[in-house]
C-alpha cells in the first residue's frame, strides 16, 4: 500500500510540476498556494518512502535549507524569481541529495537554453524592455527529467532517459 501512496505522490509532485511550467510559461508567476502545496506533500512522501527521520529527513531539510539560502541571494540580485526560489527549495525536499545535484546542473543546462532561445525571441521582435525568462519551466523540466529517471525508472527505460 505504501508503494501506490508512494507512486501517486509523485505523480502528484509530476503534475505540479507541469502546472507550475505552464503558469510560468503564460504570467511569469508560480502561485504561492502550488509551491506550499509541493512543499507540504514532502512529509508525505517521507513516510510513504520509509525515509528515517536522522539523518534521511534532517538531510533533506538541510538541502532544503542550503538551496533556499543560496537561492534568496540570487534573488536578491534580481537573478532569480520569487516563484522559482520557492519552487526549487520545496522541490530539494522531495529529491535525495545526489539527484538534488543532478537536478541542479540539468536545470542550468535546460535554462541556458531556454535563455538563449527567449533573447533570440526577444532581439527578433525588437524588444527593448526587460527580458523575463520562464524559469519555472526549466526547473520543472529538470525536475521531471530526474523523477523519470530516478523515481519512475520503467517510464524512464520507456522514453530512453535511463538504460
Amino acid at each position: 500500500m505504501d508503494d501506490y501512496l508512494q507512486y501517486a505522490l509523485l505523480v502528484g509532485l509530476a503534475i505540479a510540476l507541469v502546472t507550475a511550467a505552464i503558469t510560468d510559461l503564460r504570467s511569469r508567476q508560480i502561485a504561492n498556494w502550488l509551491t506550499g502545496t509541493v512543499a507540504l506533500g514532502a512529509p508525505l512522501f517521507w513516510w510513504a518512502s520509509g525515509l528515517s527521520f536522522w539523518p534521511g529527513v534532517a538531510l533533506q531539510l538541510g538541502i532544503a535549507a542550503l538551496a533556499f539560502a543560496i537561492l534568496a541571494v540570487l534573488f536578491a540580485l534580481r537573478a532569480m524569481g520569487g516563484g522559482d526560489v520557492k519552487l526549487l527549495t520545496a522541490l530539494a525536499l522531495w529529491i535525495a541529495p545526489l539527484q538534488f545535484g543532478q537536478l541542479i546542473v540539468l536545470m542550468a543546462l535546460l535554462g541556458g537554453a531556454l535563455t538563449l532561445a527567449f533573447g533570440a525571441w526577444h532581439i527578433m521582435r525588437r524588444r527593448k524592455d526587460r527580458l523575463a525568462i520562464p524559469y519555472g519551466v526549466a526547473i520543472s523540466a529538470a525536475g521531471l527529467w530526474i523523477l523519470a529517471a530516478h523515481y519512475f525508472p520503467a517510464a524512464g527505460r520507456a522514453i530512453g532517459l535511463t538504460a
